[in-house]
């Protein structure tokens, strides 16, 4: 992050709109109140040379201008006045210039000098933080930008660039420590962190290793700044946490699907038969059919084998579909909800959503589920393709546990609140 040219050439501007010098009466023009006397007088012969240097810095001469001032130092006796003007003016001119330490010792100067109101201290602070930022020379930088969060006169962006900083300068527990305070505040004042922030931090905890940290920053990232890059970035984790339960594989392959994160031949032959094996054949049908809806199934070597799998889901889906009433008299007649539930979801898969959702409602109420969690997550998922997001999201948020489930259900619920556009 460096301070563009036009902002640069700005600040340059109004640190010399300040300081300008009437040659006749050889008096420099100050801010009000910027010292003891409203007024100095700066000799005749010093005023030319110095006038002669702001007028290049202003038509953006800057060399013109530090060969000018040459001119200047040539003339001894200066007075504290004059010095702090020629310092002021000097640091202008290799700013623009570009010659940063020497802007950086003449800037310092003229803070040092004591002369200065409050509204020109905080300019040429401003200063300070963008030449030495640009230098890279960040522990300078960061000396002024704390300078200037003390006076009460830094920004959000002088805020970032601290950030920044000590993250560049290797300081990371001080970066992240800043950046969290940051956070914290935006979150107190309602409003959320930027995507810059957030990709920092991100940064900050894959650097420090502290994956809960960095999954936890993708969460909000995927929540504020929704894109497939950090979905994919997100989702990819979720697997490899310690403790995912592997019978959750085709509810994560449920999530990529509706993010438009599964596009090989390997992904919808997988999903496709994980659904066929977990008794949802309706499902791994459409799965197949999407796979050769898209080109991605039905082509290359292993067409053949793609066929059979389409030719297995069709024939599942349609026994299935014969065989629903007697399954729904047996699942009536079990002590547990287990058989209701998974019937429920059967059915919302092959389309009838309304009376799934009730046998998968009647399931959970009846109870000695041996996995509620996974019976409230496909609930929320029936609720979702019912079109009723609502009851979805409140589903949703009773998913408990460690194994993956819950996560599932935290996704869902982002994904419900901020789809992808």
């Amino acid at each position: 992050m460096t301070t563009a040219l036009p902002a640069r050439l700005k600040l340059i501007a109004v640190l010399v709109a300040a300081i300008g010098i009437n040659v006749a009466t050889g008096l420099i023009g100050v801010a009000p109140a910027a010292h003891a006397q409203a007024k100095e007088s700066v000799r005749p012969e010093l005023a030319k040379p110095l006038q002669a240097a702001q007028d290049a810095i202003r038509a953006q001469k800057f060399k013109e201008a530090l060969n000018r001032l040459q001119a200047v130092d040539a003339i001894g006796g200066k007075t504290p006045f004059e010095t702090y003007m020629v310092d002021r003016t000097r640091g202008a001119a290799a700013m623009g210039a570009g010659e940063n330490e020497l802007a950086g010792r003449s800037f310092e100067s003229a803070l040092n000098s004591g002369r200065m109101n409050a509204g020109d201290q905080a300019k040429v602070v401003q200063a300070l933080i963008s030449l030495y930022y640009r230098a890279q020379d960040y522990p300078k930088a960061i000396v002024w930008m704390q300078r200037a969060i003390k006076d009460g006169t830094a920004d959000n962006e002088t805020r970032a660039l601290l950030v920044q900083s000590y993250y560049l300068s290797g300081d990371l527990p001080r970066a992240q420590k800043e950046l969290q305070n940051d956070m914290a505040a935006a979150d107190r004042a309602g409003r959320a962190p930027t995507e810059s922030q957030l990709q920092l931090m991100a940064n900050l905890a894959s650097k420090s290793n502290d994956k809960a940290a960095y999954v936890a920053t993708m969460e909000r990232l995927v929540a504020n700044y929704p894109t497939k890059a950090y979905w994919a970035d997100l989702l990819s984790r979720v697997q490899g946490k310690p403790g995912f339960a592997d019978r959750l594989v085709l509810d994560l392959d449920r999530l990529k699907l509706a993010l438009g994160q599964l596009s090989t031949t390997a992904d919808y032959m997988e999903m496709s038969q994980l659904a066929l094996q977990a008794g949802f054949p309706a499902e791994g049908k459409k799965i197949v059919e999407l796979g050769f809806s898209k080109g991605v199934l039905g082509t290359g070597a292993e067409a053949a084998r793609h066929k059979r799998l389409q030719d297995l889901a069709n024939k599942n889906a349609a026994e299935d579909l014969k065989a629903m009433a007697a399954n729904e008299a047996e699942a009536q007649k079990d002590k547990d909800g287990t058989a209701l539930v998974n019937l429920g979801y059967d059915l919302v898969t092959a389309g009838q959503t309304d009376k799934g959702i009730a046998l998968m409602q009647a399931g959970i109420t009846r109870g000695g589920l041996k996995r509620p969690d996974d019976a409230r997550l496909h609930l929320g998922l029936a609720y979702l393709q019912a079109g009723k997001k609502a009851e979805a999201i409140k589903a949703f948020k009773t998913v408990q546990g460690t194994d993956g489930a819950a996560d599932l259900a935290r996704y869902w619920i982002i994904l419900t609140n901020r789809p992808m556009a």
